[in-house]
């Protein structure tokens, strides 16, 4: 048999070859040579051919024609406008605030700029905006609804239930069919000037309007020239205290001028001038009589 050399290589890798074969096959070094490194040569590449400022301008070029292309496409184009919920007037004014020129791709127009926009309008109490197929821009408004006519020194205008701004009026008698409030400061409180007008019942036929004091409190109208002076604190329950008193008393049906509930423990009522002078022409024939 022949005999093995005592000096024959041995096969078992050496140190060094052993560590780097673990050190490649440790995962970090593993991601780098699957990822790291392509993407350096892709950078590489890639930034060497943007060196070129031509060479740009071409690529520009190129996307701007593709991009061009897809959103001029047919099925992409927007060619009305629909409005729905909104009066005459109300429309023409979304077309004016939204001059857009037609027809125009659906990829230039912003949707939400296009609500916010609609939304802003004095009238519109919510907006919501779509494309429609057949390249429609649907526009649905909910107006709001004028529940006061509102005069002040800058003229007569008409108000929502939260006391937001609808229209404007050139007079009062274009609303007859809506209750009257005045004063400056009387928009910002709607709502309790809707619970007098529903708590007024049955003094509605008499009721002319109210009108803001002093930004504080209301004085409610009347007929014949009367007026109830209300508190600035719980002013519903003082008014319906004196439509008590006026049921059990006749006292409204009275020449009085004024019924003072600025002071819930002591009431006070005003004569009117008439009266007044009635009441001291009886005192001298009384008093000539004696």
């Amino acid at each position: 048999m022949q005999q093995v050399s005592e000096t024959a290589r041995d096969p078992a890798p050496s140190r060094l070859s052993y560590r780097m074969q673990r050190w490649m096959l440790t995962p970090g070094v593993r991601m780098m040579l699957r990822i790291g490194i392509p993407i350096a040569v892709v950078f590489a590449v890639t930034t060497g051919f943007l060196a070129s400022e031509q060479r740009r301008e071409a690529l520009n070029q190129f996307v701007a024609e593709i991009r061009s292309g897809v959103q001029d496409r047919p099925e992409f184009m927007v060619s009305l406008m629909a409005i729905d919920g909104a009066n005459i007037n109300l429309a023409e004014d979304i077309r004016e605030v939204l001059p857009l020129d037609f027809p125009v791709s659906s990829f230039d127009l912003e949707l939400e700029q296009i609500r916010g926009i609609v939304a802003g309008l004095d009238p519109v109490k919510k907006a919501s905006v779509r494309i429609r197929p057949g390249g429609i821009l649907q526009i649905d408004v909910i107006e709001r609804l004028p529940v006061v006519v509102w005069r002040d020194r800058r003229g007569v205008v008409l108000l929502d239930e939260t006391g937001a701004y609808v229209d404007e009026i050139p007079s009062r008698t274009e609303r007859v069919d809506l209750p009257l409030i005045a004063g400056h400061g009387a928009d910002k409180h709607v709502p309790e000037a809707l619970a007098l007008i529903a708590a007024s019942g049955p003094l509605s036929d008499r009721v002319r309007g109210l009108v803001r004091i002093g930004e504080r409190r209301w004085d409610v109208v009347l007929d014949r020239s009367q007026r109830i002076l209300l508190p600035a604190d719980k002013p519903v329950r003082a008014l319906e205290h004196v439509i008590a008193l006026s049921q059990a008393q006749d006292m409204l049906k009275r020449d009085l001028a004024v019924v003072d509930m600025r002071i819930a423990a002591r009431p006070t009522i005003r004569m009117s001038s008439e009266a007044v002078k009635d009441w001291w022409q009886i005192r001298e024939l009384n008093g000539s009589g004696q």
